[in-house]
């Protein structure tokens, strides 16, 4: 089984400037020191009159080259945007009239809202998650599952998800913002994979991505198409005659270019990693976590540690102590991440009195 070495981890700590007593990659991860330098010397040209739009489009390429690497597919299969709902809503707009769509009861609203505000007599229905795969029908159009789910850190059993979709020919769309960065994800096992990057993936907020299969991709209208849509965007600046994309980037918008100066080293740094090797040390860390703690150990290990705490008792514990930690629907919520270390968990067991 892959690991990272002693040396491994301590690169690549050193990419980030804190981490220590930081469990809270689940609300929003850490800037790289790549990223904090590529941003403030992006500013320091914009205020000199020196920004070159030619380069914010390079560097865009670059991040979209980045996550399809991620994700294992063809840069031509990912589309660019800036908030995984936006892409859960146009994925909406692709369910026929009066179909049913199912989600994950108590899954983010990002994933659940479009269809439940999509009209068109759209027929929304959840499910537990650990019934999701045995809830799809062939009355069943779209699976919109959260790979992670944000409350309960819970891992979604994506195979048998996948293969009950099959076999009621309902279509797959993943939301994996809580699982890129930290579990490895192969975007072309589903119809659609959305992921903002703020997150697990340590970028600003405002650059999320899209990877579509290529035949579900002719169902899915682009309904936010604009200048960055088109086949050559420079040349689809003006009027209505647009030639858009043949592929999966007809469905860009325009980008947030900023953001994206600060995402392209930070998706480089994790493009770079052994995957497994990072899921392998984040979910040792809060396994270890879940042993100190006495709780029953997950059916699928996630790197994502929740329990109850309808008080908030835990957190304000957490807090207290320098740990940075967070808390959602009851519960207290920690997150182990490439920055965190053996002593990140001993401190948080500390200080909860374990």
């Amino acid at each position: 089984m892959s690991t990272l070495t002693r040396a491994d981890l301590t690169g690549v700590r050193a990419q980030f400037a804190g981490g220590r007593s930081y469990l809270a990659a689940c609300t929003v991860g850490l800037p790289t020191r790549a990223t904090r330098a590529a941003v403030i010397a992006d500013l320091d040209a914009a205020a000199t009159g020196h920004a070159s739009a030619v380069e914010y489009t390079a560097v865009v390429e670059r991040s979209r080259g980045h996550f399809a690497q991620l994700v294992r597919v063809p840069p031509v299969r990912v589309a660019i945007g800036s908030q995984a709902s936006v892409f859960a809503g146009l994925v909406a707009a692709a369910v026929p009239d009066g179909a049913e769509v199912l989600c994950v009861e108590g899954d983010f609203s990002s994933m659940v809202l479009p269809f439940a505000h999509a009209g068109r007599g759209i027929r929304l229905r959840t499910a537990p998650l650990e019934l999701l795969a045995d809830a799809i029908t062939d009355d069943t159009w779209l699976v919109a599952f959260s790979l992670v789910q944000s409350a309960t850190g819970e891992v979604a059993d994506a195979a048998a998800i996948r293969d009950a979709a099959q076999r009621h020919d309902a279509r797959t769309l993943c939301d994996a913002t809580q699982a890129i960065g930290w579990l490895p994800v192969d975007a072309s096992e589903y119809d659609a994979v959305i992921c903002h990057t703020y997150k697990w993936l340590c970028a600003p907020r405002g650059v999320a991505f899209m990877a579509i299969g290529e035949d579900f991709a002719q169902q899915v209208p682009a309904i936010f198409a604009g200048w960055y849509s088109g086949s050559d965007p420079w040349s689809s600046c003006y009027g209505h005659t647009v030639d858009l994309a043949s592929d999966a980037t007809r469905f860009d918008v325009s980008p947030a270019w900023q953001a994206f100066v600060g995402a392209e080293p930070a998706l480089e740094l994790f493009a770079s990693l052994d995957p497994v090797a990072v899921q392998d040390h984040t979910t040792g860390l809060a396994a270890a976590f879940v042993t100190g703690m006495g709780l029953d150990p997950a059916a699928r290990p996630s790197a994502i540690v929740t329990w109850a705490d309808p008080e908030g008792s835990d957190l304000a514990r957490l807090t207290a102590a320098g740990i940075t930690a967070s808390g959602r629907a009851g519960r207290a919520r920690v997150a182990f991440h490439v920055f965190n270390d053996a002593q990140d968990a001993a401190d948080a067991l500390r200080a909860l009195g374990r």
